[in-house]
């Protein structure tokens, strides 16, 4: 067999090297013209194949249910079996290579993973995939560039500095180590480093502390690294030289000091860092900096194996901490302590991942003014769009009056969505359901979430209003057709939110509603329901494993548009999906076409 077999697709990427090889020395190559029938029920099933060239169609009962491109494999539970119900049949000119069917028993018998695979159940899968992926987490991060680590910022002292009133002077800044700027004995500037380990030394010197200057104890041998370091080498050099600071020089401007503990809490946990460059962002310029930093963690959580519901965590608490902070910095403290800013749609529930849009609103203590509040609204919105939270298109933000505005104003605004006829009612209703306090006075925003409750007060006609929206997405035809289509110019794309998620999180929603659970992200609300026994056990399971295989697809996806310099969507191709992906999205919309059918009978949509 050719050695250009590419192990790099599942569920062939987890075999190990004796595997490979015998992977290499028992597959073979098949060649298949235009309309040859590959398998088929008369036909005794012998190899697994993995198509090199063509397309093949899998055909169930009449009804076709798959189309093999490229790299996708085919026919592995055939194999296994000797035998299948299935057609499968060239649509163009195919080449595949074929593992025999006793290699692929081994590999099932000697590999669990593999056997996950192949063929488990959507959870067994998913976790399979995960469990591949933590093995590259530790090295996909010490890839990482020094420049995209916490580089503490220089601060310089003078080496005639004495050292009590350095130490007064680090006490007041929070520092526990300076630069020290001196000229050494050959009168040339030299650049030394002063740390409180360098105090315990001086103190038992018989020189006071208040005569000492910090020339006398500074270190001048320092060790420097450049940004582009790659944090593994930087880690070493540490190592090698037994220090735990390093100088991180571009040329002869010194950027600042990369520590072992800020490098090693950076890979145990970059999102560490980002916090406390929110905490200690002294202006906008250095949030932004802090903010623009996000992105880069998500892309490397996603290629470290980490879970989406984790990542999905991680980002919602790094972002309400930026909000609070930007509000901070734009709102006077009496605007701050009347009003409460919210957070909703995705980022209220905590599972909106990349920057998208924003959704932001304000409730204010009714009979409280500030006549600057325009220009406050102004500045938080404009400052977060330079942070890379693009605007809302539908103006869901605080710059807009209908969301900013008092508790009193708020709850008629609410009730006219409920019971009025705006045709943006129920969608506005739902973003709301989802509202988080980022910062203020929270009791502002329970006092108008107690308020839509009321108002719903347990009738079943504006629930099923309400949980109707799940049907505004729906397309004509199936989405089996969808997931068929021979690849081409004119393949059909996928919309990973509207017949994806949506459905999951707004059927979600509207039973919360229903059964007042106070949960915001939508898999905490499905414990919720299933714990109550208002949701039926193994279908909540299968919702969260169909939300979070979705979440993380879409999460791919967005990844992939920008490496190409696209605008994130929601616009998936299915020839970008391997095999197992194709697999998994199929499972997930009989999930969701499952779940849809309960809300209908649940709330009787097909009466309405």
């Amino acid at each position: 067999m050719p050695s250009s077999f590419d192990f790099s697709h599942a569920p062939f990427d987890c075999l190990n090297a004796n595997e490979r090889k015998l992977v290499r020395d028992t597959m073979d190559i098949a060649y298949y013209p235009k309309g040859a029938l590959i398998l088929g029920p008369d036909m005794v099933a012998t190899h697994v194949h993995v198509v090199i060239k063509g397309h093949v169609q899998h055909a169930e009962a009449g009804e076709v249910v798959s189309v093999y491109g490229p790299d996708d494999f085919f026919a592995a539970r055939a194999a296994m079996a000797g035998r299948t119900t299935s057609v499968l049949t060239a649509l163009d000119e195919v080449i595949t290579y074929m593992l025999p069917q006793s290699t692929l028993r081994d590999l099932v018998a000697g590999n669990s993973q593999f056997s996950a695979l192949l063929f488990a159940d959507m959870s067994r899968r998913l976790s399979a995939v995960s469990e591949g992926n933590k093995n590259r987490e530790f090295l996909s991060l010490m890839m990482v560039k020094v420049r995209d680590a916490f580089i503490r910022k220089p601060h310089f002292v003078d080496g005639q500095t004495d050292l009590v009133s350095l130490c007064a002077d680090l006490s007041a800044r929070k520092l526990t180590n300076a630069l020290v700027n001196d000229t050494g004995p050959d009168g040339q500037p030299r650049i030394g480093m002063f740390t409180t380990t360098d105090l315990r030394d001086a103190l038992l010197r018989p020189t006071p502390p208040h005569q000492l200057p910090v020339r006398e104890v500074a270190r001048f041998d320092l060790i420097a690294v450049t940004p582009d370091t790659e944090l593994f080498d930087a880690l070493l050099v540490m190592i090698r030289h037994r220090v735990h600071r390093v100088l991180v020089r571009d040329g002869d401007t010194i950027l600042g000091v990369l520590s072992q503990l800020d490098l090693m809490s950076f890979i145990s946990n970059h999102s560490h860092i980002i916090a406390l460059q929110v905490q200690q962002a002294a202006d906008l310029e250095e949030l932004r900096t802090a903010a623009r930093q996000m992105d880069g963690l998500i892309g490397l959580l996603h290629k470290g194996g980490v879970k989406i519901e984790v990542i999905s965590t991680l980002v919602s608490e790094l972002n309400s901490q930026i909000f609070a902070r930007l509000w901070s910095f734009v709102a006077p403290p009496e605007l701050e302590a009347n009003s409460c800013l919210i957070v909703m749609g995705s980022e209220g529930r905590g599972e909106q991942i990349l920057k998208t849009d924003q959704d932001n609103a304000l409730i204010l203590r009714d009979g409280f003014e500030w006549p600057g509040l325009d220009d406050v609204a102004r500045q938080f919105n404009d400052a977060l769009a330079s942070f890379g939270y693009p605007p809302c298109p539908g103006n869901i933000m605080v710059t807009n009056p209908q969301w900013r505005q008092p508790l009193g104003n708020f709850k008629a605004t609410i009730a006219d969505w409920l019971l009025g006829s705006h045709p943006d009612g129920p969608m506005h209703l739902a973003i709301f359901m989802d509202a988080r306090a980022v910062a203020g006075d929270v009791a502002l925003l329970q006092a108008a979430r107690e308020h839509l409750d009321k108002l719903f007060g347990g009738n079943q006609a504006l629930l099923a209003r309400f949980a109707g929206a799940i049907e505004q997405f729906a397309e004509p035809g199936t989405w089996w057709d969808r997931l068929t289509t021979l690849r081409g110019k004119d393949e059909q794309t996928f919309d990973l939110k509207k017949l994806g998620t949506f459905p999951i999180v707004h059927g979600i929603r509207a039973l919360a509603l229903e059964h007042h659970v106070d949960a915001l992200r939508t898999t905490e609300r499905i414990h919720q329901l299933a714990g109550r026994e208002l949701l039926d056990g193994p279908l909540a399971r299968d919702l969260i494993d169909a939300l979070q295989f979705l979440m993380s697809l879409k999460l791919r996806n967005n990844l992939r548009q920008a490496e190409m310099g696209e605008a994130a969507h929601n616009q998936v191709r299915l020839s970008d999906l391997g095999t197992l992906e194709r697999d998994l999205l199929k499972d997930s919309l009989a999930i969701i076409k499952r779940f849809k059918q309960h809300l209908r009978t649940h709330f009787k949509l097909e009466s309405l």
